[in-house]
């Protein structure tokens, strides 16, 4: 363990988060960004959490466990439209797929009598109209067809098999089944990663991904079993809002993936590069500064028993025994 990593470790995650926070709004740099919103940002920060200290749902703002299943299972699925999300109530992705119908609903109704859906009609479409939620809902080649089926495509030219396959599938690797083969018969390999960073694909995506890699280790303990850890990488964190989500989201998928394979879940790591607050959300995080890292204990993780990688995951196969928190806070999202 590095001297970085033993300084965080004596912290609890919920101080780790509030201390780079902080540290962004005292010591960040101002600087402008692709929504036009602007920032104060940091070149690198690191948090660590290990597994047996329960599992790390923020405490000092309450979170949305259901909208974080949710997306995990609609990267693991594969899936690459929102539909499946929209229908499970998680809207983090509607912005996004909004956006692209938006700029043709837009150029169309200048030389036509259309007249564009609102963001709320958008997605109550999504919801009941598959055909629409077909070529809307979709988000290009991001973190599912990373995950499942890198470099696949169709022999009609689609790269997506999702939504919208018609012709022969091609090619594809299963990052996420190869990584679960690798850890059962060579735990100690050193190629134990999954990479969503596809540089052929980059610019088909609606949003490249933030969080674009993760790598497993794996140690012998006097349990009987390994323990296994994670790491992801993180070139963009928006700090109050992305953050929380993708620390619950990498120790759900580090729960997810030691029980499949058998093992104990170890150290999660998050290695986060541009770290940033969206000038507008400032007065969000001065408010959960206030709060008391340590007046609540982290939740318990218990998963169910049909919840295994044959089967289709469900969200309620995932529940969180003796979550408390402070309330919400509402922070901006920007797009």
């Amino acid at each position: 363990m590095t001297m970085i990593q033993t300084k965080i470790k004596s912290m609890n995650i919920d101080e780790q988060y509030l201390s780079i926070a902080k540290l962004i709004l005292d010591e960040g740099i101002n600087k402008e960004d692709r929504t036009g919103t602007g920032t104060k940002s940091i070149f690198s920060a690191q948090v660590v959490h290990n597994m047996s200290e329960g599992f790390p749902l923020l405490t000092t703002k309450k979170m949305y466990w259901k909208g974080i299943v949710t997306e995990l299972l609609w990267f693991l699925r594969g899936d690459t439209n929102i539909k499946y999300l929209v229908d499970n109530d998680c809207h983090i992705w509607d912005g996004d797929a909004y956006k692209s119908y938006k700029v043709w609903a837009d150029d169309l109704s200048k030389t036509h009598m259309y007249l564009p859906y609102t963001k709320e009609q958008f997605i109550e479409k999504i919801k009941t109209d598959d055909e629409f939620a077909k070529k809307w809902g979709e988000l290009g080649p991001v973190y599912g067809k990373q995950w499942r089926d890198w470099g696949g495509y169709f022999s009609n030219g689609h790269w997506n098999g999702q939504n919208n396959s018609t012709g022969l599938h091609i090619g594809g690797v299963d990052q996420i089944q190869n990584l679960i083969d690798s850890l059962k018969t060579n735990p100690d390999s050193r190629r134990l990663m999954v990479n969503a960073w596809n540089v052929g694909e980059l610019d088909h995506m609606t949003l490249p991904p933030c969080h674009w890699a993760f790598e497993l280790y794996t140690e012998e303990t006097d349990l009987g079993k390994r323990r296994l850890s994670l790491k992801w990488h993180q070139r963009s964190v928006d700090l109050p809002l992305g953050l929380p989500f993708n620390i619950a989201s990498y120790a759900l998928l580090l729960e997810i993936l030691a029980k499949e394979v058998n093992m104990i879940p170890g150290t999660l790591i998050g290695d986060l590069t541009n770290v940033h607050i969206y000038n507008d959300q400032i007065v969000g995080i001065l408010e959960q500064l206030n709060a008391n890292p340590y007046k609540y204990d982290y939740p318990n993780l218990v998963i169910g028993d049909n919840a295994t990688w044959g089967n289709d995951f469900l969200v309620s196969d995932f529940q969180l025994i003796g979550y408390n928190s402070y309330p919400k806070i509402k922070i901006p999202l920007s797009n």
